[in-house]
């Protein structure tokens, strides 16, 4: 009848009952039975029936049988159409069809493969009252269950019965805690009527039901399609079984079949096929506008959620940050503490270094005036008088003395001899530059001279 929703991940079937509450959930494609749970009256649902994040992607199908009592079935023969003209033409029937107003009822369908003929289709009309179905709704939001379809589950019963002959099907039932049953006619090859008997609590109960079943007989025969004598089915089981046999053949006098009916989770699997084939049906006993609220719902929980899990999530991160910092604090005081417990000792070994590379220097500057002094002593010329010797800012030797005007180059030679002058191998002044060279001032015979060299090791060159 309609195309199989591939979007359900899973599908919940809840029977509430005055004496517990009933619950399978249902893998949506494979059918499996995943589980099942029971609850007393009044008491919170498992949490496989609510609604969180993971319906996003995996997305549960709830869907809650109505009891019986509150459901009115109408048989109808259609034209054969497409689903949507069916509906349309059923929805201009509904006046006719509903024992109450059209505004204070909602209603579905459910379209048999049983046909009376080749271009007819035998329908079956659920109808329930507004209010009935508003109430139930409330009834199951207190116990936290927010349904997405309402389903009949008679309906299942009457698809999986093997009616293959003419006859009367009796389906007991307890209506308001009173014994009642489902009676459905098959004639022709077709579901002809449904109809509720109820037995009354006293007085003779096969004389009742037999006076009640010959009246919907009656008007079987009225509209043509009770042709002959039904034979007579009880699908009933155990306890139930024996009392209803008993009641049939006392009030018919006629032979009854006993079969045993579907059982209850088998019962809930067909209706979780049905309602996850048909979840995407805009004919539903489910009122839009729950529909709606409860979507709605979904969302702003999924939002307060998600608000919730960001203010846990930022408060974390705060708390994170302030043991972070707070740690920090504690490392970098003791680091200070070090540091100050340190500075004196550090200030007295700068102040050592600095005392230590003042006696460095004056020894250097010691032995190197005295290594200067014997280069000098050792590469002075005869007749070249040498009249001052001195040091400049501890690297700068400088020298100046006499010598006779025609001995002049000798002072070049003696310059000269002096800047490739070796020291243990290495050279003792810097040949590169950074020396004055040889100046002269005549008068009369001599000549006063000058001259200054950089020596190449000195503190500030030491590697």
């Amino acid at each position: 009848m309609h195309a199989k929703s591939k979007r359900w991940y899973s599908c919940n079937i809840l029977h509430s009952a005055p004496d517990a509450n009933r619950l399978w959930q249902f893998d949506a494609k494979s059918g499996a039975l995943n589980r099942e749970a029971s609850s007393a009256p009044g008491q919170q649902l498992p949490a496989a029936v609510s609604k969180s994040w993971t319906s996003l992607w995996q997305p549960r199908l709830n869907v809650a049988w109505l009891p019986p009592e509150n459901i009115f079935l109408r048989v109808i023969e259609l034209p054969k159409s497409s689903f949507g003209e069916t509906l349309s033409m059923v929805e201009l029937q509904l006046e006719k069809l509903s024992p109450v107003p059209v505004t204070q009822i909602v209603w579905t369908l459910e379209i048999l493969p049983q046909s009376p003929a080749e271009n007819l289709q035998t329908v079956i009309v659920v109808i329930v009252e507004r209010n009935v179905v508003e109430e139930f709704l409330g009834k199951l939001e207190t116990q936290g269950f927010l349904a997405d379809r309402l389903e009949a589950p008679m309906l299942d019963q009457l698809a999986a019965t093997d009616a293959t002959e003419d006859g009367a099907w009796v389906f007991p039932a307890l209506l308001n805690g009173q014994n009642a049953a489902l009676v459905a006619w098959w004639f022709g090859g077709a579901l002809r009527n449904l109809s509720y008997i109820v037995l009354p609590a006293e007085g003779d109960r096969a004389k009742s039901l037999q006076a009640q079943l010959a009246q919907l007989a009656w008007a079987g025969e009225l509209e043509g399609w009770l042709t002959a004598q039904p034979k007579w089915h009880l699908v009933a089981a155990g306890g139930l079984a024996g009392e209803w046999e008993t009641f049939l053949r006392t009030g018919l006098g006629e032979p009854v079949q006993v079969t045993p009916p579907v059982p209850v989770p088998e019962l809930a699997a067909h209706t979780a096929r049905r309602a996850v084939a048909a979840a995407d049906s805009n004919a539903a006993l489910m009122p839009a506008e729950f529909s709606a609220r409860y979507r709605e719902q979904f969302f702003d929980r999924l939002w307060l959620h998600g608000l919730f899990a960001t203010g846990v999530l930022y408060a974390a991160c705060v708390v994170i940050y302030f043991c972070a910092t707070t740690v920090l604090g504690y490392q970098t005081n003791k680091v200070e503490q070090q540091v100050a417990s340190l500075s004196g000792s550090y200030t007295n070994a700068l102040e050592l270094k600095a005392s230590y590379m003042v006696l460095k220097e004056r020894q250097d500057l010691k032995y190197a005036a005295l290594d200067c002094w014997k280069l000098v002593a050792d590469l002075l010329p005869p007749g070249i008088t040498l009249q001052r010797f001195s040091f400049g800012d501890g690297h700068q030797l400088s020298l100046n003395g006499t010598v006779a005007s025609d001995q002049i180059t000798q002072i070049t030679d003696f310059f000269d001899a002096l800047r490739k002058a070796e020291l243990n191998g290495q050279p003792m002044f810097n040949v590169e530059g950074g020396d004055q060279q040889p100046t002269y001032r005549q008068s009369g015979t001599q000549a006063s001279w000058n001259f200054s060299l950089e020596l190449r090791h000195t503190e500030a060159d030491a590697p």
